[in-house]
């Protein structure tokens, strides 16, 4: 898995709630064997019309997003099934943040991601940073203002920087596994391999000899 420590990118925002996975990646798309060619096929039904020309009323396809690397969306991002193809698309099609809201509904605390879609993403190396609700809206005004505005995502010190007319800096936190994981670059199979030692040790002195049971005698 490739780390991450810094990401400096273009910032583009998608104005909408509880996007799921299938509108991520609608299901047609998921008969590949392979892990390529997503990136084309992200936000596909929002993306594309019924001649796959790009809807010009989708914001993503707005001409100042053009090389955009950086996404800001609301509350509730990946819900819905856990394909992790999602995450295999938003990454294909260039995107290597993804920062949304958490919000309070309710009084219960409502994550700015779906559960399984954040650890898809963390194993993937796409950063999932959550932010309050104003920080979120301040981030889209002033993408609203600035065309091309960049940012600077640092995940060691877990920082982002608006390169805005004034800059502006926010901090987010990561859980700390994760982010020692994405840093590293570390997918399931490598972060086992980092207790290789203990798994040898365990190996040469388990007994792998399994003593059955004495059987009860019935008369």
């Amino acid at each position: 898995m490739e780390p991450f420590t810094t990401h400096n990118g273009i910032m583009a925002t998608l104005n909408r709630s509880n996007v799921d996975t299938d509108q991520i990646i609608p299901k047609q798309f998921l008969k590949s064997v392979l892990r390529t060619g997503y990136g084309p096929k992200a936000f596909f039904d929002w993306r594309y019309d019924d001649q796959g020309n790009p809807r010009p009323d989708f914001e993503l396809n707005a001409p100042r997003f053009e090389g955009r690397s950086i996404l800001v969306t609301r509350n509730n991002f990946g819900c819905g099934s856990s394909r992790e193809h999602a995450v295999w698309a938003l990454l294909q099609d260039g995107y290597r943040v993804i920062i949304a809201p958490w919000k309070v509904i309710n009084g219960e605390r409502v994550p700015a991601f779906a559960d399984i879609f954040r650890g898809n993403c963390v194993k993937n190396s796409l950063l999932p940073i959550e932010l309050t609700e104003d920080e979120v809206e301040y981030i889209f005004i002033e993408v609203g203002r600035q065309q091309g505005l960049r940012a600077t995502v640092d995940l060691p010190s877990e920082m982002i920087t608006l390169h805005a007319s004034e800059e502006i800096s926010l901090t987010f936190k990561i859980d700390e596994t994760s982010r020692k994981r994405m840093i590293n670059g570390l997918d399931d199979i490598e972060t086992s391999l980092t207790y290789k030692a203990d798994i040898t040790r365990y190996e040469k002195t388990h007994n792998t000899f399994i003593h059955a049971a004495p059987r009860s005698r019935r008369f």
